[in-house]
């Protein structure tokens, strides 16, 4: 299975590779955003270590269990020809009511055939009002504008 685009990556196929994942994890489908990842993939998301799909759809079932109405952005940050560097954005609410805004970094390494073989999340909430909310679902056709730091 090859899941383009592939590596040696260029600015143009390192930014749909970031969007093709931010696309994918805005589904909230596990078993979808799993497909993305190598059978053995490792991830360290926070504190959390992970190793193979299997472990990855069981995380993703219990995040989206906690933070619901997930809805993400992605930027690219740096690219190398199999590695990508993205700051990212999502905004959700837990069970109470009460919604956060997590940013964070992630760091991916791929295989060959496109498959991402590590996933290392560095992520902080902060909490915030309904009426700060900036991200309300999937991004919108031609919405590019970069995520603002605060």
């Amino acid at each position: 299975m090859t899941r383009p685009p592939v590596p040696p990556f260029t600015a143009e196929t390192a930014l749909r590779k970031v969007r093709a994942a931010e696309d994918a994890w805005n589904t909230r489908d596990p078993q979808r955003v799993a497909l993305a990842y190598t059978p053995d993939t490792q991830w360290r998301n926070r504190d959390v270590f992970l190793t193979g799909r299997a472990e990855v759809v069981a995380f993703l079932e219990r995040k989206w269990a906690r933070e619901l109405e997930y809805a993400l952005r992605k930027d690219l940050w740096a690219f190398t020809e199999d590695r990508i560097a993205v700051r990212f954005q999502y905004e959700w609410h837990d069970a109470g009511g009460r919604w956060w805004r997590s940013y964070g970094n992630e760091q991916w390494e791929f295989a060959p055939d496109g498959l991402m073989r590590r996933r290392e999340a560095s992520i902080n909430d902060v909490p915030i009002e309904v009426t700060e909310r900036r991200i309300h679902g999937a991004r919108a056709p031609g919405e590019d504008a970069a995520l603002p730091l605060a």
